[in-house]
């Protein structure tokens, strides 16, 4: 609407402009007349001279009419000029507004989906398969708890694969173990996701890692999730080894920002973006930025900015339920109409 206005203003000024230029001409072909009528009322002599004072008054009334025209096309092109510049920021500022709200979006979709991961977390680390092969670790006890584990995972398809590690850190089972062999037996105590996880602070707590890579899952991008388990599964009961559950980011992540709904128009000049709290981007539509920096500097949890002629809109995780988020922002960038 706002684009409609100020193409409506500027085809206004033209037309304007252009019935000016047609009275210019018109008062021009008048001043020859009421030049060549004095000079034919000169010639008549004392017959011409009433003759001559009306040939002199439409000269004096045809300039007029043309200094009145001049003046009013410098006014014209002066308030058309101000029209488009205010019709201009009043897009972008619209456009800008409507964006944010757009990344806003983004970013609280994946969270709801990522506050589902957290609820799993918890929820698979009371199961008795679970909680048994590490209480009471046996070749069998592992293999029944795989066995569940990929009961899970076949129900859950938006997970790479569940990991049972020891207090110690060593894994003892998962779930897809025909797919990713070499994980058992693997020493996970230096990850982050194990050792915050070992120290969650009861059952209802837990602890998500930014995206990354996990070489051990063929190099896929995850976000892993994980909470102690504890004896007999109890709530405040002493921690005896961590679950660790890895979310397949990538194809989940590129689908929201995929369904992002501008027009064709604005999707082929905008870049629409998922990045984490250090502003590196985790999900892009452009699909090989994954890791990359983004300057965004925002001012605040949402907004927009213009800078060298494009349109930055952010807007914060703001989390949801007891999904407090990671401070990751949705962003759309958008080149602007030079």
């Amino acid at each position: 609407m706002q684009d409609q206005i100020v193409d409506l203003a500027l085809e206004l000024t033209q037309v304007t402009k252009a019935k000016i230029a047609d009275l210019d001409q018109i008062m021009l072909h008048t001043q020859i007349l009421a030049m060549n009528a004095r000079l034919e009322a000169a010639r008549a002599g004392e017959a011409g001279k009433s003759f001559a004072i009306v040939a002199q008054e439409m000269g004096s009334v045809s300039q007029q009419v043309t200094a009145l025209a001049a003046s009013l096309n410098t006014v014209i092109s002066e308030n058309a000029e101000r029209i488009q510049d205010a019709g201009h920021d009043m897009s972008v500022a619209f456009r800008g507004n409507r964006y944010a709200d757009m990344a806003r979006n983004a970013v609280e979709i994946i969270d709801r989906n990522l506050y589902e991961r957290s609820c799993d977390v918890r929820w698979w680390a009371t199961d008795s398969a679970v909680v048994t092969a590490v209480e009471r670790p046996s070749p069998e006890a592992s293999a029944y708890a795989t066995s569940r584990l990929a009961t899970i995972l076949r129900s859950y398809t938006v997970y790479l694969d569940l990991w049972i590690a020891d207090r110690s850190g060593r894994v003892i089972a998962n779930g897809r173990p025909d797919l990713y062999g070499g994980v058992v037996g693997a020493d996970v105590s230096r990850e982050d996701w194990f050792r915050r996880g070992l120290k969650t602070a009861d059952g209802d707590d837990f602890v998500v890692c930014d995206v990354d890579k996990a070489p051990q899952l063929a190099g896929a991008q995850v976000a892993t999730y994980a909470t102690a388990i504890r004896k007999g599964g109890g709530t405040n009961a002493e921690e005896i080894g961590v679950l660790g559950i890895f979310f397949d980011w990538e194809p989940q992540a590129q689908a929201i920002v995929d369904g992002v709904s501008l027009t064709a128009e604005e999707r082929a000049t905008s870049k629409i973006m998922l990045l984490d709290s250090q502003y590196r981007v985790i999900a892009s539509t452009q699909r090989d930025a994954f890791g990359q920096p983004y300057p965004l500097q925002p001012s605040g949890a949402w907004g927009h900015k213009v800078d060298g002629g494009k349109i930055i809109a952010y807007g914060l995780t703001p989390g949801y339920e007891t999904y407090r988020g990671l401070g990751w922002f949705g962003c759309i960038e958008s080149r602007l109409k030079s």
